[in-house]
This record gives structure tokens, C-alpha cells and sequence, in this order.
């Protein structure tokens, strides 16, 4: 048999082929998707930031329907505001929001033809005491690797490691790292700006070997303007044990499919999304508070460049993302194609298909493969 050249720690960490970790990205990577990837012998990730603490539960007894691999559960931690209890609701958060706010936004949809919203929004509010839920149901389903992609997880260590849990955690700056390395957590997720949804502002090259350094021999996944095999042998040349991607999945064929079903998104909101993606160059992304109030990497629109130009608020998580839901939801039943919000990163701009995520997977690992064996490593 064929040696993998691609074999790192991480695969021995999870019992995984290759070193390829599909981010759990919330209304993108439910069972279908976390699935395809793990049977294509990566590692798959389901998202929970849009699910409900019951409908987790259902996704993943549905993910181990579907594979006998190892997969994940990723969940954001949202911080914990002075004036937001722990067990905030949309319905609280909502009285949260000054008056002010909601005349900028309800003005902004009269000027800009948003018809109001007959259902109500796709919204799962973020609080504390959601994130514990999750947390507490991936514990009670055996999963073997919880994800903080935005927040500090230090409060489930201990708990997840007494049952053989593992924890990753995102960041985009070397002290962060430091930290969450000394506090335990196993995997460290460097976050270059280049990288679609909640990003920060140093890039993937000059990032990535600096928290390599810093958290050694604390493992690191590489994340940001990540699409191929190039860009994974890239990553494991500067000490990473592995990728974490997430634009390169958006556009496969399994993701979105239980967001729209659960009606969260709709087929056409998901079709445009992945068209804009399809679409972009390299310079057709944009960082910007609108849609949650923190730093988010989007495609460029009209409803952002707009809410900017007017000098719209940008209120801290988790009140931003409740102040636009009406708005956005009134798009959506609209179709209003050019003001919907399709979060991307910078490597858009090399993504020309639709595909099966096992395709991609695949893709992955022969480009690498072949370009580790031409610079005469792996034979």
C-alpha cells in the first residue's frame, strides 16, 4: 500500500485519513455535509450557531446515521455583555436595542423598497446558557471534539477532557493563542484575515508560524485563503498540522441542506450565496460589522455598503445580528438578490464549481500529494 505522505499528528489525534477539517460553519455544515467529509476520511464539523439545542441533538444522531467516522461539533461563545443575562432570548435582546436603532433600521427599509417581514426570521438568539447546552448534548453524544470558532471555551476544558473531549479553538492573534494553549485547550485554530465570516486583521502567511511557535507543542490547524492541496502543503511547510476550511465548503453540493429544510434559509437565498461566491475575484470580499457587530468577512453588497454609507449602527453581538434579522428576513421573501449578505473569504476568487464535498476532499489530497512528491518528499 501507498504511504500517506499527508499523515500528521492530527490524524492520529482523531483516527482520521488526512489532515482536512471542514469548518462548522452555522446555517452551512449540517450532518449531509459533516458526513461527506469524514467518510472522504477528513475530519467534518457540524455547525450549531443556527440550530436550537434539540435540533443539535437531532443533527447529529443524523450525522451517525450517516457515518461511523469521527466528527465535530462547533458552536460560537458569545461574550457576555453587561446589560445581556446569560439566558438572553431574541425577544429579550430585542428590548435591549434603543429606540434609535430600530428608527435607523426601519427608515433604511422604507428608502431601500424592503418589504416588511411577514414570517419571522431564521434567528437563533446567542446566549451563554445556549452555548452550554450545546456543549452539554455534544458531552452526552460521545462527540470527540468540540469547537470554539469565536470565544474563549476555557470553561469546558476540564469537563471535556475528563471524557476524552477534545477542544479547538479559533484565533487570530498570537497572545490569544497563548492563552488557550495554557489553559488546555488541544488544537489551535490560526485564523488569517483572508478567511470568509468572523475574521481578524493579520493575514494567514505571516500569522500561522508565529502562534506555531508560540503554543509549541500545542498542535495547529491553519485557516484563511485556503483552497487546495497547494494551500495545504503551504500550511503544513510552516508547521500546521492540518487545515481548517470553510469557504472551499459553501459551495459544495451537501451544504445548507438541513438549514433549509429546518426553513432557516431558503433554496433561493442558498442559490445566490453560492452563485456570489462562484462569481468573486479575489477582491469582491469586505470586512464589516453589519451583520453581527464584529469583524466579518462577506462578499460585497448593497445592504452592507449601504448601511455604511448612512452611518448605520453596529451594535455589539449578539444585538446586531437581532437589529437586521427583520430586514433580512423581508429580503429573503422578497428576493432581493443585490442585499443579501453572503459571507466569504478572499479565496472565492478560485472557486469555479459546485461539487460534492468528498470530490473536494479528494482534490485536496491529489494536488498535495503530487506536489509534495515533484519537490521529492514522501517517496
Amino acid at each position: 500500500m501507498k504511504k500517506n505522505i499527508l499523515h500528521t499528528e492530527l490524524c492520529d489525534m482523531f483516527g482520521i485519513e488526512y489532515p482536512i477539517v471542514a469548518s462548522g460553519m452555522g446555517f452551512v455544515s449540517g450532518p449531509a455535509l459533516a458526513a461527506a467529509v469524514s467518510n472522504a476520511g477528513g475530519l467534518g464539523v457540524i455547525g450549531a450557531a443556527s440550530l436550537t439545542p434539540d435540533e443539535l441533538r437531532e443533527m447529529i444522531k443524523r450525522a451517525k446515521d450517516l457515518t461511523d467516522k469521527p466528527f465535530g461539533v462547533d458552536a460560537p461563545i458569545p461574550p457576555q455583555l453587561d446589560d445581556v443575562p446569560p439566558d438572553a432570548t431574541e425577544e429579550t435582546l430585542r428590548e435591549l436595542i434603543p429606540a434609535e436603532a430600530w428608527d435607523f433600521a426601519n427608515k433604511f427599509g422604507e428608502e431601500f423598497g424592503i418589504p416588511k417581514a411577514r414570517g419571522k426570521a431564521g434567528l437563533q438568539a446567542l446566549s451563554i446558557d445556549i452555548t452550554r447546552e450545546w456543549f452539554q448534548i455534544a458531552l452526552e453524544e460521545k462527540i470527540p471534539v468540540f469547537v470554539s470558532a469565536v470565544g474563549n471555551p476555557d470553561w469546558m476544558i476540564a469537563d471535556a477532557h475528563a471524557q476524552g473531549m477534545k477542544i479547538m479553538a479559533c484565533v487570530g492573534l498570537v497572545r490569544q493563542a497563548r492563552r488557550l494553549a495554557a489553559e488546555g485547550v488541544d488544537v489551535i485554530i490560526a485564523q488569517g484575515t483572508e478567511a470568509g465570516g468572523h475574521t481578524g486583521r493579520v493575514g494567514t502567511m505571516p500569522l500561522l508560524p508565529q502562534v506555531v511557535d508560540a503554543v509549541s507543542p500545542t498542535p495547529v490547524l491553519a485557516a484563511g485563503g485556503i483552497y487546495d492541496g497547494r494551500g495545504l502543503v503551504a500550511s503544513l511547510a510552516m508547521g500546521a498540522v492540518g487545515v481548517w476550511l470553510g469557504t472551499a465548503f459553501v459551495t459544495t453540493r451537501e451544504s445548507c441542506l438541513e438549514t433549509i429544510e429546518l426553513g432557516y434559509m431558503s433554496q433561493w437565498e442558498v442559490d445566490v450565496w453560492k452563485q456570489a461566491i462562484l462569481n468573486a475575484t479575489e477582491d469582491d470580499t469586505i470586512i464589516s460589522r453589519v451583520l453581527t457587530g464584529k469583524t466579518l468577512r462577506m462578499l460585497k453588497n448593497r445592504f452592507q455598503e449601504n448601511w455604511v454609507k448612512k452611518g448605520g449602527p453596529e451594535l455589539k453581538t449578539p444585538k446586531q445580528n437581532v437589529l437586521v434579522s427583520d430586514l433580512l428576513e423581508g429580503v429573503r421573501e422578497a428576493k432581493m438578490e443585490g442585499f443579501t449578505l453572503p459571507v466569504g473569504g478572499q479565496i472565492s476568487g478560485m472557486i469555479k464549481e459546485e461539487k460534492p464535498a468528498a470530490q473536494l476532499v479528494e482534490e485536496i489530497v491529489e494536488q498535495a500529494t503530487h506536489v509534495l512528491e515533484k519537490m521529492g518528499l514522501g517517496k
